[in-house]
This record gives C-alpha cells, structure tokens and sequence, in this order.
C-alpha cells in the first residue's frame, strides 16, 4: 500500500451541464414519486445552447408536467439571462418519455415476475466506501472539492459574488504521509464568470473567500492556486459545453477512492440497485469504519434483474481491519438488508418528503439531513458484536 504520495479530486457545480441534467431528472423523479410512490422512472435530459431533451421511460399513474418541472431547476440554479446562452424562460425543452418495458417491470414487481419477492431492477455491481480522514468518513479531496463549490454557490445566490456564474468546477491535490491527509498541495478552481470581472480580482475573491474559509489553514500551509488558468471563462454552461445526465459519477461518489460499478445514480427510482444498492453498500461501509472494525472500508454488492437477493456480497478494508475481513463480512451480511425490498424499507427511500434532487449536485455521500438516510451510523452496536 502507498504511504507518500498525491491524491486529486475534483467536483462540479449545481451549473455544470451535467450537473443540470442530473437536477432535472432527479426533479422530474420526485415529480412522480409524489404523486405516485410506485412510480418507475429513469430519465435522461441532454442540455446544449437554449435547448433540453428529456428522455427516458416512465411507469406511472398520476401526470407530471416535465417541460415545467426542468424550467423550474433551470431557474433555481441561476440561468436567467439570454446573453449567457441558456435561459430557463426562452430555452427549447423537447420531452421523449414512454413506458418501461413490461419484460423489466415484472421482475421488479412483487409477484408478478420468475421470482414472487421484489427483484433487482438491473443487473450490475455496486460498490460503497467509507474512509477515516473527515468527520463525514469521507476521502478528504472529495469533501473539500465538494466544499468549495457548495460556499461559492451560496455566495452566488445570496448576491455577495454577483459577478460570478453558474458553472464552475473544483479540484484539490492533497499531499499524503504514511497513508494520511498532511498538506493541500494544489487547489484549482475554474468559474464562469461576468466579462467584466478583472483576473485578479476573481482570483483574489475565490482564494480569500471561498478557499481559505473551508480548508484549515493547517492543511493549506504553501499550496499552489490555480484559479481560472486559461485567464477567461465567460462562455460557459450548457452554451459553453453540451451537458448529459450521469456523466459525473466519480463526483457523485468518492472522488476516484474506491472503485466504482458503472452505474449513474440521477433519474433512477429505487427499484433500480445503480442508485439504491450503492446507498446501502455506502451505508455498511460507514458504520464498519464508525465501528472501529477499520481506517478504511468498501463493500461490493452484485445483482441479476429481478433476482430478489444479491448474487455477492464482499467486504474489503484494505489491511486496516481490526478483525478479518472475512469475519467483519459475517457481521455486515446479517446487520443489512441488501434485498432490493429490505433496502428500499430500510433506507426509507420511498418515503414520503424526501427530495432526491437534493442529491444531484456536491455529491451523494458525506452529506447530512433527512434526505441521506444512508449516511446514519446505528449500526455500529450491531457490528461490534
């Protein structure tokens, strides 16, 4: 295992392009959870220059306004103005929705398919992962990436950095000694912004206000920022750069620690284990690092479509375990459900106010309310044994 090296993660804003994508079809996903909770929804928009297409296939009983539910994020994130080149108001929305194939949605509906418990929506593999570097047992290049954006999002719509735009991205080099977070080596930070706003003065807005209000001083010690190193970025969002759902799925999950299944979160219900399977396993692997049973923590699930258990199950902690890997596997397989059921139960994932939308931009994991249930941590007794 390596003991001295560097680690980069990066996130992107709410205004990203992809990020857009994956906001509108969480929306249009909470649109029909909520008028319908056995709802079956994957939906996919595709953003470019004052256009959005939304595709996907949608079982449902009660109608939503899809058109309406996208112009509405659109407006939430700040694109307003015609003159940036996406405006929620004048933009083309073009909506391709049709049924879920039948042949899916009997193996996924309790007793209608091979199998007469719920199935897996997919088949597919699934990993969760959990680390001791940050309160929220996260990676911490991930956390202060996701961090950085978050503040700048906040100061952009509170008015306080108004000549700042939409889209932006982060990225954070942390130095690590003997396998721990030392110093950030580099932060870099690229945002569209107005073209009057002066280099300098952005530069000096993003590293005093924003930088250094959430990284410790501690860990910034001599890091290099790089803010907006091309010198201009005006053009941007959706103008700048076409923009698709799921195609940030290492931002959504741990900024490239751990390995990752394939599988997009964003536009999915529940019955479908991309997005509820990698909850739980991020679920398990928590509460064993909260446990003690060790530093660092990934859990690997595996499903058939409509098979009502998981084809495998494998816990791995990378040397840092305080018991065997095989023996803490034992204890995680009997304190969580992963059946697609008991994990849609367990994690309340159909429960009644919960907006998944919420999790559509700064990332899935590492994140507190009542929306990331599977960040709680009560399964640490049932652990310990």
């Amino acid at each position: 295992m390596l003991k001295d090296f560097l680690f980069t993660s990066e996130s992107v804003s709410e205004g990203h392009p992809d990020k857009i994508c994956d906001q509108i079809s969480d929306a249009i996903l909470d649109a029909y959870l909520k008028g319908d909770p056995a709802s079956r929804v994957a939906c996919e928009p595709l953003v470019t220059t004052d256009y959005v297409c939304v595709a996907g296939e949608i079982t449902f009983k009660t109608h939503v306004d899809a058109e309406k539910v996208a112009r509405d994020v659109i407006r939430d994130i700040g694109y307003t103005h015609n003159d940036i080149g996406f405006n929620a108001d004048t933009a083309e929305v073009m909506v391709r929705l049709h049924e879920q194939s039948p042949d899916i949605s009997q193996g996924v509906t309790v007793g209608e398919g091979l199998h007469k418990e719920q199935g897996a929506g997919d088949q597919g593999l699934m990993f969760g992962f959990a680390i001791k570097e940050t309160p929220e047992l996260m990676p911490a290049p991930i956390y202060y990436s996701h961090e950085i954006l978050k503040l700048m999002a906040q100061e952009r719509h509170s008015g306080a950095m108004s000549d700042i735009l939409p889209d932006s991205k982060s990225q954070v080099t942390m130095e690590y000694e003997n396998g721990k977070p030392a110093r950030v080596n580099t932060v870099v930070v690229s945002t569209q912004h107005k073209e009057a706003l002066e280099h300098k003065d952005l530069e000096e807005m993003v590293v005093e206000k924003i930088i250094k209000k959430i990284i410790p001083a501690d860990l910034l010690g001599n890091a290099r920022y790089l803010i907006n190193p091309t010198g201009k970025f005006v053009v941007g969002g959706p103008h700048g750069d076409a923009g698709l759902t799921g195609r940030k799925i290492i931002v959504d999950t741990y900024g490239g620690w751990g390995r990752h299944g394939g599988g997009a979160f964003s536009g999915k219900d529940p019955s479908k284990v991309d997005r509820s399977a990698a909850y739980v396993a991020r679920y398990a692997a928590k509460n064993v690092v909260a446990a003690g049973l060790a530093e660092r923590c990934e859990v690997q699930l595996s499903y058939a479509i409509g098979y009502p258990e998981p084809t495998s199950v494998l816990v791995d902690t990378f040397g840092t375990g305080a018991i065997s890997d095989k023996e803490i596997g034992e204890r995680v397989s009997k304190a969580f459900d992963f059946r697609p059921s008991g994990i849609v139960g367990g994690l309340a994932l159909l429960e009644k106010g919960r907006t998944y939308r919420e999790t559509a931009a700064y990332g899935h994991f590492g994140r507190t309310g009542d929306t990331f249930t599977w960040e709680r941590t009560d399964k640490v007794d049932a652990l310990k044994g």
